[in-house]
């Protein structure tokens, strides 16, 4: 969340998710509309960026203080 955006290959390496593991889960937070993917070409080779949407940043901030709720 420290970032607005970010590239796949980024994401990938700060989560250590598999490739496979990765889209799965991008595919979902898109679905949600708490990220948007830009899919284009960087020296012909593919790039996925994803951004956070004012939603997505809502709802994790609602999951940080759910989870302090809870611990607390």
């Amino acid at each position: 969340m420290s970032v607005e955006s970010a590239e796949f290959t980024y994401i990938k390496a700060q989560t250590k998710a598999t490739a496979g593991n990765l889209s799965v889960q991008i595919d979902k937070l898109k679905k949600a509309e708490y990220i948007t993917v830009e899919k284009t070409f960087k020296d012909n080779y593919p790039l996925t960026i994803c951004k956070k949407t004012e939603k997505g940043k809502k709802a994790f901030v609602k999951y940080v203080e759910d989870l302090k709720s809870y611990i607390q």
